[in-house]
């Protein structure tokens, strides 16, 4: 066998890396992933890597479809994924807002049944015969007759019957 001549070998090895380049640049995966950066890898993309964000794959490859045991595990909720620190705020802010609301509701019935003694305090007084005075818009004090009486009488019932259980 003669000798190789090292001006012909280079330009086979020259053809030898370029046939092997191109063969790579074919088999590329081009994909975005969730936070919006371009991704490019030899191996395809993740399987949580939606097809519409996969930007170039080569051309003898297809995306396979995912097991029907990680597509309904990836489906269907799971409480193993709950973060237990969320959790637990969670339950506080609810703890709260009921410990609020039940304030809130002994506030009103609190004012509910002040309402219902004083209706009922000015309802006897109205009813007791006694001589009643209330002070006018000038100021002025001026006694109550039998219709006036009546009015007062019939907005302290009113009261009473919606604030005294």
């Amino acid at each position: 066998m003669p000798p190789v001549r090292p001006s012909l070998l280079r330009p086979l090895v020259l053809a030898a890396c370029l046939l092997a380049f191109v063969g790579t640049v074919q088999a590329q995966w081009i994909w975005r992933d969730r936070n919006g950066q371009i991704t490019a890898s030899d191996l395809p993309p993740p399987r949580e890597v939606a097809d519409k964000d996969i930007i170039q794959r080569p051309s003898s490859a297809r995306r396979l479809p995912p097991p029907p045991a990680a597509a309904s595990a990836a489906s269907a909720p799971t409480a193993a994924k709950v973060d237990p620190v969320l959790e637990q705020r969670r339950r506080a802010a609810e703890q709260e807002q009921q410990s609020r609301l039940k304030v809130e509701q002994e506030r009103v019935a609190q004012a509910r049944a002040e309402n219902c003694r004083r209706a009922k305090a000015q309802l006897a007084g109205l009813q007791s015969g006694q001589r009643i005075a209330r002070l006018n818009e000038k100021g002025e004090r001026e006694f109550l007759d039998d219709k006036g009486r009546a009015e007062e009488s019939r907005r302290a019932e009113g009261i009473i019957a919606s604030d005294c259980d």
